[in-house]
């Protein structure tokens, strides 16, 4: 009897020549091997969607789980502070069918958590790309299940362009060959969710509210935390061929129930009044001036509530060790979250939620226009970062912050990103977080702080901090940056060249002045 080293194997042999032994050996040595590998094929997932709401929250909790976790991303850059530790990620793009092979190398599940929801132009077309782009590379890598979060709703001619897509997505993901596990729901009640945002900010705002028909449309809210259960669960339910279930909580109730559930667990008092009319593009503009929602996402999720959007088939609470939560319990801890600032991911978090990336390539840019300036601070650079990172949100900016709601009002209307989204945590940055109209593209702790502006504009901007030691204090060099398009790109730069003497000016001296007063 004897022992392969390293493996905790044991081989018994009896009556074997030397040679023998040495073959049965090395077979034995090959084939815990292969083993092993396919063990730990079997224990890997895949995540798209990982900068996104549900998909942020779910990987910390598959690797809490024991699972190898790998995410797919456009940007890695954006995911690499946010990720647990042993969890991978790796550069992709779905709409690059060449990109995902790498990624689904060795995987067991691949986790399907994206939709075009903040898309402009034909989402359904970028969503049918995505998902048959996805299915393919799953076929070909051997991929034994894909699990997809799609949406609640009867499938019907009426039904809204959204639903539509979402059900087609899986469909089509089926399609592939690969098993899919796909489950429905309809509103996400969670901290940072797109419903909870919407809710929140119109009972929080409007103490007089004119409802449209929409309000009044049944439907079958579900916690967060259950549907990460459900995911959770989904990597190691037995599946041998394609299945759907729908999932929610245990009460039917509308946006309007909603809303006067959010108004008592808050001890407010608000007044509803339902009107007949107000068209999904009048209530998207109406929402999009009044609580963190554009208008462009607005419409999309306005479309698919106009229809009852309830569980039909129980089946997963009899497939699945879930007890989902009801809407009092769900709100209670969305709010406790919310008050607690404990938001770990938000809708707008997703790359997507800007909108599609504009594609610079083949795009002229002229010189580089910039707007720098420094002042000494005597405080330590530490200090000084300190101050610069909790700009915007909340607290606003740091100087003339009704130019900057007016200037995001504007961009609302254009169809851009507004000033709506805040950030994420009111005192700690991430790269990928989003900022009011902006996005953080690097950040380097003490030293750093770069934001690429999201918002409608004739060319690319950046806002620029950055933070050095200086005669025992430090200096703070704030820079903004302008790659204008064309004559509309200069006539722009230049039409706000003296909004920004004043602006970029009292930011800076406010800047220095907090700094050092909390120095």
């Amino acid at each position: 009897m004897g022992r392969i080293p390293g493996d905790g194997l044991w081989v018994i042999a009896y009556h074997m020549e030397p040679e023998q032994l040495f073959m049965s050996l090395c077979i034995a040595e090959w084939a815990s091997s292969n083993l092993f590998r396919s063990m730990a094929a079997k224990e890997r997932v895949l995540v798209t969607g990982a900068t996104g709401y549900v998909g942020g929250r779910l990987i910390p909790l598959l690797a809490q789980d024991g699972w190898s976790v790998r995410c797919l991303a456009r940007q890695p850059e954006r995911l690499v502070s946010r990720l647990p530790e042993g969890a991978e990620v790796v550069q992709g793009d779905l709409m690059d069918a060449a990109s995902l092979s790498s990624a689904m190398n060795g995987v067991g599940a691949a986790y399907y958590l994206v939709h075009s929801m903040g898309a402009t132009g034909d989402f359904e077309r970028q969503d049918r790309l995505a998902a048959d782009n996805f299915g393919a590379a799953a076929k070909a890598a051997g991929v034994e299940r894909i699990v997809y979060l799609g949406g609640l709703g009867e499938d019907a001619p009426e039904l809204s362009a959204h639903l539509r897509s979402r059900h087609e997505v899986g469909d089509r993901l089926r399609t592939s060959g690969v098993p899919v596990l796909e489950f429905r729901a309809s509103i996400i009640i969670g901290s940072g969710s797109l419903s909870f945002e919407m809710i929140r900010a119109l009972v929080e705002r409007l103490p007089i509210m004119i409802t449209p028909r929409w309000v009044g449309v049944t439907a079958q809210p579900i916690a967060i935390e259950d549907v990460l259960n459900y995911l959770r669960q989904s990597a190691a339910y037995p599946l041998s061929h394609s299945v759907t279930f729908e999932i929610g909580g245990p009460d039917q109730v509308s946006y309007g129930d909603l809303m006067r559930e959010y108004a008592r667990l808050r001890g407010l008092r608000r007044v509803m009044i339902p009107v007949p009319l107000l068209t999904p593009r009048l209530s998207s503009l109406w929402l999009g001036l009044v609580t963190p929602l554009y208008a462009r996402v607005g419409r999309k999720l306005i479309d698919s509530i106009r229809h009852p959007t309830v569980v039909r088939d129980d089946a997963a609470l009899r497939h699945f060790s879930i007890k989902p939560m009801g809407v009092q319990n769900a709100m209670r801890r969305a709010l406790r979250n919310e008050d607690a600032s404990f938001a770990k991911t938000r809708w707008s978090d997703a790359c997507s939620a800007a909108g599609e990336v504009r594609p610079w390539g083949g795009t002229r840019f002229g010189n580089r226009l910039l707007d720098s300036r420094a002042i000494h601070v005597a405080a330590s650079p530490a200090r000084v970062f300190e101050t610069v990172q909790r700009i915007g949100g909340p607290s606003g900016w740091p100087y003339a912050n009704w130019l900057w709601t007016l200037r995001g009002w504007l961009d609302l209307l254009m169809g851009g990103v507004g000033m709506r989204r805040g950030r994420r945590d009111p005192v700690r940055l991430d790269v990928g977080d989003p900022l009011d109209c902006w996005r953080v593209e690097e950040i380097q702790p003490a030293e750093r702080l770069r934001l690429v502006a999201e918002m409608k504009l004739p060319g690319r901007a950046w806002l620029d901090f950055e933070v050095q030691p200086e005669n025992g204090g430090s200096r703070l060099r704030q820079t903004a940056m302008f790659d204008p398009i064309g004559l509309w790109g200069l006539a722009y730069w230049y039409a706000i060249w003296p909004l920004h003497q004043i602006i970029f000016a009292g930011m800076l001296r406010n800047l220095a002045s907090s700094a050092e007063k909390s120095a």
